[in-house]
């Protein structure tokens, strides 16, 4: 089967791995010592050398995508002592950033960009609670909880950002701690509001084309009314329609993948790079993919994305830090709001690294997808609207 690669890549999990690691490493060698303040270079796209909350974005997103590894026990022997590793490494980091006597604490001021990152964290908890929340000690839990209390007093803007605030409340239900039950039904009502059909949401009451179905909206949203859902709080047959729309997009994003791995730049906050594919992702880790994608595809696929998208030269300082770019380093594509930590997205297109080896994702043999199977000629059923 021939899936045009940049590179030739015969183990796909041990690709996803080794990117895993490089991200990963940086941010957590420095955050799990308390030297992520110092340590960690900040790039932004102002010309400004400082921005409070990029630390607390870069903790928060990175652990929001390798959540679902970090929960995981499988692989072989090489990669369980990685994962051991990351493990300890992202107790600590947590530990350091909600500790008020420590160096790196990050919650030390409140602005509205702490509100975001706070639900990536908290978003982190719910794919990983064996291993992030639960792994905590005590006191380390409740300083999570009051650093999460305080973002309360942040007012989201009336778009994806709802779901920040209800995220940060899920989890506290999720773990049967003192909620508020407002911060998660209306931001739920308000996106069902909100769908626009086909399995698309507006961020707010219009459409935007870019990935923010991806970045934020149908990931958070499907987590938290499951969070709802097993929690009594919101009836199944609601969830139900949710996972349809959520399995609708999964099959417009795969169909998005071009047969050289590369995929349309459009929209805001393209500088997240692979993280345009978290809602894919994710589909394939929770098993909500259309039934006419095979998981075997979407591996094939977003291996491809990645081989394209993050070997660019440049996509990684000296250091290993991420730097602002598309494909490569492109400081101009990133928004004023776009700085190193932001960056750290890209990590949640990793979330099917959460799946067992045995799974068919990772065991089935290569598999075409969509695109490629489209333009060299073979006879596929047409796409349907749901």
């Amino acid at each position: 089967m021939d899936i045009p690669e940049r590179g030739v890549i015969t183990d796909h999990r041990r690709y996803w791995l080794d990117l895993l690691d490089r991200i990963s490493r940086p941010l957590l060698e420095a955050g799990s010592t308390g030297q992520l303040k110092s340590t960690m270079r900040v790039e932004t796209t102002t010309g400004s050398k400082t921005k409070p909350s990029t630390y607390l974005e870069g903790v928060g997103r990175l652990l929001a995508g390798i959540a679902p590894w970090l929960e995981s026990d499988s692989g072989g022997t090489a990669e369980i002592e990685l994962r051991n590793h990351y493990r300890d490494q992202a107790v600590a980091t947590v530990a350091a950033i909600v500790d008020p006597q420590s160096p790196d604490y990050l919650f030390d001021h409140m602005e509205p960009q702490m509100l975001v990152d706070a639900a990536f964290l908290g978003h982190a908890f719910l794919r990983a609670p064996r291993r992030l929340w639960h792994s905590l000690p005590a006191q380390t839990q409740q300083q999570v909880v009051s650093c999460f209390q305080a973002t309360r007093e942040v007012n989201p803007y009336y778009s994806n950002w709802l779901l920040f605030s209800a995220m940060i409340e899920a989890f506290l239900l999720a773990n049967d701690l003192p909620f508020d039950i407002m911060r998660i039904n209306l931001p739920v009502k308000k996106h069902q509001e909100w769908y626009l059909g086909d399995g698309i949401y507006g961020d707010g009451e219009e459409f935007h084309w870019d990935y923010y179905n991806s970045f934020v909206i149908q990931p958070m949203l499907m987590d938290i009314a499951t969070v709802m859902r097993d929690k009594n709080k919101i009836a199944a047959e609601e969830v139900e329609t949710l996972s349809r729309q959520f399995s609708r997009y999964a099959a417009i994003q795969e169909r998005l993948i071009s047969p050289e791995g590369t995929y349309p730049a459009i929209g805001r906050s393209i500088a997240y790079r692979m993280g345009a594919f978290q809602h894919l992702s994710q589909a394939a880790l929770q098993h909500r993919l259309p039934e006419e994608i095979k998981p075997a595809q979407v591996r094939c696929a977003l291996t491809a994305v990645m081989d394209r998208q993050m070997t660019a030269q440049g996509t990684f300082d000296a250091n290993g830090w991420l730097q602002i770019g598309f494909c490569g380093h492109q400081n101009a594509l990133g928004e004023y709001y776009i700085s190193t930590g932001s960056l750290y997205l890209c990590s949640t297109g990793l979330l099917a690294l959460g799946l067992p080896v045995k799974d068919p994702f990772w065991a089935d043999d290569d598999e075409p997808w969509t695109a490629v199977k489209i333009w060299r000629g073979e006879n596929l059923p047409a796409d349907h609207a749901l």
